[in-house]
């Protein structure tokens, strides 16, 4: 019985025997009652504060609570459990006086609970690396034990975030050994997942939905707004996620969870901060962050800062000789003059900085509510586009420049979360929104005055309620609503770099907004211990409104509007064989309706061609059908593997195309081919994911990530050519060593071979991006690169870090990236926390 409870009970009692009336005679037998009452008082005083000997798990590491863990007296069969915060109720144990603590993936530990003294409050657990139940939310925006839910999952926790130390939070993903990073530029960071990428993906941020309505089919660059050093939690659903995330959610699901402002549970204000420097010699990186938060009983704030300057970054000395950026151009004195690079290795113009700002304000007026607000802003400098800047015409660099304008996000997220045992729900959660995106890309070709600017900005807004209710012991019901509006303003104008003057021009996109609403409903249901079933639904309506400027293209149109509905759905199976083996069977759709860089945009995606709007797309949908097996033999040895089939429909392609009759029009004074998105291809994508973790001797361990993806798409006449965002395959195998104070790692990551055929058209016209065979075509080459890193821990508020990455310095370009790798990178960081 709560806390709570034990003093009401004792509010009764004291009020039955008349503490609170008129005083009367007083007698012996009076007394003999009052004493028994006494005792009753007293009893029920003692069951209230033995009921509140709560202790709280957390991992000896991260310091994160553990959920899940199984407490067991010493010669009892009694056995209690902890809950999803970590805390572990000891009261129906009153007697026992050895305790065990015991969770897959952890040391067991044992506490000595004897008699008359107290117990203890925080217990933390040595993890062995091995769990095979763990919690996730990004399945079903619910803390979920991965027993019930027949998705893939990838959880990348703090303390991993601390020892891995990325730049960037597409540094991160890359990190985890599962998701492939393709770069443009230095300030880049493209996620590819399952054969599928940029606007395939979904991008979640506390639970709000990141995509916009002009995120492209190109590589993208915004996962680098969020700061790596703010994120409390990383996870990767893999696979279709539309039934929870809606449109976009075809190949995964990437969730972040950023710092959670901390509640006191004491009387005394908690106050809890961290520093941080990091210095990386690839790229002469500087960054410094602090983030602090104070916490009473009912309120609490988390403020984050973090700043990063980033030089140019220089690439390896063993590789192809083609990656070498052997001269650069400048605009000095009124004229672009071209300079030998005195060092090849280093890519001249990558550089960049960016800062990041967080602040999340927390008020509890009770147990049952909890009331957030976010507020999020991340900017960068200009970023020169590198894989634009190494283009060649007759001898010379095409482009004078070539950048990205500062990248600007800005995000306020208000949510209300409610506890309660109702007849419509158990849980609640209403999260309203409001993000601003700016974009803007500069160009101007070499030799020449004008300079092309082209500005991009959306306000996103959106409203998401989600409730779950428990039916039954077996049985739990969640469902909720969506609604999600983007306004997109585009703005253009030619700017003449010696006189300045501006004239308007052409835009990138018209003005325009999308929209979508949708209803959802998942059903978890446990038909034994073993074996679960999930199933969910989702109907999404979707529209578009676009207003076209006719003055500077003649289009046949001057609105476009498109109102369309999807509805997708999942149904999964999982069964456990026992505590060390589940199998899972999952079917789900995907949709990804048009957006606005679909129906109305105008740009050059490659020299010679131009790209139009098409009013008459439809949505893509994806099918999907996986089986996974994940298998512990104690705490020696894991493996976790996923196979996987997907199907495209509808797929949104470039296609030719014909504007106003013509196949051909001048666009920047140039005669390009027309091309346009339209629904005009399928495609498939099949692999397999396989993750192998062994404890060889007691801390040290070794890991095996293993990523194999095929991708082809259809055209209508039935010919098939490799799909541009199936990566080659890749993985990492690392071993570590874990302490107490004491983290050290050491592997390999690594990069199969593309060679000229297994190319896709699009990048075999690419040739300034990849190696020459021996036959002169463009190919990827395979590549592996050895890193060391470690983590010391001098005192409880002082950690050091100490990486080497590429540490033989091989010269490499990712698949489809337009800019090389570091070469061997020396990284410094030094964390202190109060």
């Amino acid at each position: 019985m709560p806390l709570a409870s034990g003093i009401v009970q004792i509010f009764l009692q004291t009020a039955r025997v008349g503490w609170f009336s008129p005083p009367r005679c007083f007698t012996f037998q009076d007394l003999n009652h009052e004493i028994y009452l006494f005792g009753v008082t007293m009893s029920a005083v003692f069951s209230a504060v033995i009921e509140a000997q709560i202790i709280t798990i957390k991992d000896a590491h991260s310091g994160e609570p553990i959920a899940y863990v199984l407490g067991k007296c010493e010669g009892q069969n009694l056995v209690v459990e902890s809950n999803t915060k970590g805390q572990l109720d000891i009261q129906p144990l009153v007697s026992c006086r050895q305790l065990i603590l015991t969770h897959l993936g952890y040391d067991d530990k044992l506490i000595n609970l004897s008699e008359g003294s107290p117990s203890p409050t925080v217990i933390e657990m040595l993890p062995t690396g091995f769990s095979i139940d763990h919690v996730v939310i990004s399945a079903t925006r619910w803390m979920q034990r991965t027993r019930e839910t027949p998705f893939k999952v990838n959880t990348i926790t703090k303390d991993r975030i601390s020892l891995l130390n990325p730049q960037t939070a597409a540094d991160l993903l890359g990190a985890s050994g599962e998701v492939y990073i393709q770069k443009s530029q230095q300030g880049g960071g493209s996620p590819m997942i399952r054969g599928f990428s940029t606007n395939r993906l979904l991008y979640a941020v506390d639970g709000v939905r990141m995509n916009t309505a002009i995120f492209r089919a190109g590589n993208l660059q915004n996962v680098i707004s969020l700061d790596p050093f703010a994120t409390e939690r990383t996870e990767v659903l893999f696979g279709p996620g539309s039934v929870i995330y809606g449109s976009d959610a075809i190949g995964g699901v990437m969730s972040f969870t950023t710092l959670t402002p901390e509640l006191s549970t004491t009387d005394k204000v908690k106050l809890k901060g961290n520093a941080a420097v990091r210095y990386s010699s690839a790229n002469n990186e500087k960054t410094g962050h602090i983030d602090f938060g104070m916490g009473w009983k009912k309120f609490a704030f988390v403020t984050s800062i973090s700043a990063n300057d980033y030089g140019d970054l220089k690439m390896g000395s063993k590789g192809p000789d083609e990656y070498l950026r052997k001269v650069y151009s400048e605009y000095i004195n009124g004229k672009d003059s071209i300079f030998t690079n005195s060092d090849p290795q280093v890519q001249v113009t990558s550089r960049y900085m960016q800062y990041n700002l967080m602040q999340k304000i927390r008020f509890t007026p009770s147990v049952n509510w909890d009331v957030q607000y976010g507020f999020h802003h991340s900017r960068t400098s200009e970023n020169s586009r590198y894989d634009r800047l190494i283009r060649y015409r007759n001898g010379l660099p095409r482009y004078g420049e070539w950048n990205y304008g500062p990248q600007i996000w800005t995000m306020h997220n208000f949510s209300v979360a409610h506890k309660t045992e109702g007849s419509i729900y158990d849980e609640i959660v209403a999260r309203v929104a409001y993000q601003y995106f700016e974009e803007s890309r500069l160009s101007r070709d070499i030799n020449k005055k004008d300079r092309l600017v082209q500005t991009e900005k959306v306000d996103a807004y959106s409203f998401n309620l989600d409730l779950t209710k428990k039916i039954s012991d077996k049985n739990v019901l969640s469902y909720g609503l969506e609604w999600v509006r983007n306004e997109v303003t585009s703005l253009g104008h030619i700017e003449n770099v010696s006189t300045s003057n501006i004239t308007p021009t052409s835009t990138r996109y018209p003005l325009s907004d999308w929209s979508s609403y949708a209803l959802y409903l998942t059903n978890s249901y446990k038909v034994s211990e073993s074996f679960s079933t999930y199933a969910g639904l989702r109907y999404n309506q979707f529209g578009i409104n676009a207003q076209f400027d006719t003055t500077y293209f003649p289009f046949p149109y001057q609105t476009a509007k498109v109102s369309k509905g999807a509805l997708t759905g999942n149904l999964g199976l999982n069964w456990r064989a026992n505590e060390a083996t589940q199998l899972t069977f999952n079917l789900s759709t995907g949709f990804r309706s048009p957006n606005i860089d679909d129906l109305g945009k105008v740009f050059d995606s490659t020299p010679g061609s131009v790209t139009v709007p098409n009013p008459d797309l439809a949505a893509e949908t994806a099918y999907n059908a996986e089986v996974a097996l994940t298998r512990v033999w104690g705490n020696v040895l894991k493996l976790d593997v996923a196979a996987y089939y997907t199907y495209l429909k509808n797929a949104m392609v470039r296609r030719p195309f014909t504007f106003n009759g013509q196949d051909s029009i001048v666009y920047a004074g140039e005669l390009s081919r027309v091309e346009a998105i339209q629904n005009a291809a399928k495609a498939t994508v099949y692999g397999f994911q396989a993750a192998v973790e062994a404890r060889l001797i007691p801390h040290l361990f070794v890991m095996v990530r293993y990523n194999y993806q095929i991708g082809e798409e259809e055209l209508d006449d039935g010919s098939t050519f490799p799909s541009r965002h199936a990566a080659p395959s890749f993985g990492q195998t690392y071993l570590s060593w874990r302490a107490s104070r004491l983290t050290l790692q050491a592997g390999i990551e690594f990069m199969g071979q593309k060679d000229f055929d297994e190319l896709p058209p699009e990048e075999q016209a690419k040739d300034y991006l990849y190696a020459i065979d021996a036959e002169g075509k463009p190919y990827s080459p395979s590549w592996t690169i050895f890193n060391v890193k470690s983590m010391y821990k001098i005192s409880k508020n002082l950690v050091a870090s100490l990486g080497v990455e590429n540490f033989t310095d091989v010269r490499y370009r990712p698949y489809s990236s337009g800019i090389c790798a570091a070469g061997r990178n020396f990284v410094l960081s030094l964390r202190a926390g109060f």
